[in-house]
C-alpha cells in the first residue's frame, strides 16, 4: 500500500486550490509527505513554469512553498492532537502570510524539494519554515503562517 499525501485527505470541497488541490485539473497538485521530523514534497516544473530560459518563475516557487507549508501545518496539528488525517472533523489551513527569500536562480529541468518544519503551534495558528533546493542546492527559503480555515470560507 503507498502513502497517501496529506493533500489526499483534503475533504472534497476544498480541494480545489491552484498549488495543492487535487481536484483542480489545471492545477499543481502538489503532493507532500511525513519524513521523520520534517515534510518533503517534490515537484518537477513544466517548461511554461519559466521566468527566463532555463529558469523558473518566482511565482511558482512561492506557490510551492505555500501549498506545502499549508498541508505541513495541517499534518502537524492532526500529528500533535494524535489524529490521523482521515479522522473527523478535517483540518484545512490557509494562509495569513507568506514570506519567500530567493537566494539563488532556480534551474528549470529538473525536480524541486521542498522541505519543512513546523517552527510553532500556537491555538489556530502555525509557523511553518521551507527550503526548496535543486540538485542539492537550497534556490529559496520560506515562512508561512498557516491559519485554521475559518467556517465562514468552507463551501456551504
Amino acid at each position: 500500500m503507498t502513502q497517501k499525501a496529506f493533500q489526499d485527505y483534503y475533504p472534497n470541497d476544498v480541494s480545489h486550490c491552484y498549488g495543492c488541490g487535487r481536484l483542480n485539473e489545471n492545477g499543481l497538485q502538489i503532493k507532500s509527505y511525513w519524513n521523520g521530523d520534517e515534510t518533503v514534497c517534490t515537484y518537477t516544473p513544466r517548461s511554461y513554469h519559466t521566468a527566463i530560459p532555463g529558469y523558473v518563475y518566482g511565482g511558482l516557487i512561492a506557490s510551492l512553498i505555500d501549498c506545502h507549508g499549508t498541508g505541513t501545518a495541517a499534518a502537524a496539528v492532526y500529528r500533535a492532537e494524535g489524529r490521523t488525517m482521515d479522522t473527523e472533523p478535517p483540518l484545512r489551513f490557509v494562509t495569513a502570510s507568506l514570506h519567500v527569500d530567493y537566494l539563488r536562480p532556480t534551474p528549470l529541468g529538473v525536480p524541486l524539494e521542498i522541505r519543512a518544519y513546523v517552527k510553532e503551534i500556537k491555538g489556530r495558528k502555525v509557523i511553518v519554515a521551507s527550503t526548496l533546493s535543486a540538485n542539492g542546492e537550497v534556490c529559496a527559503r520560506g515562512e508561512v503562517v498557516a491559519v485554521q480555515m475559518p467556517e465562514h470560507m468552507k463551501p456551504v
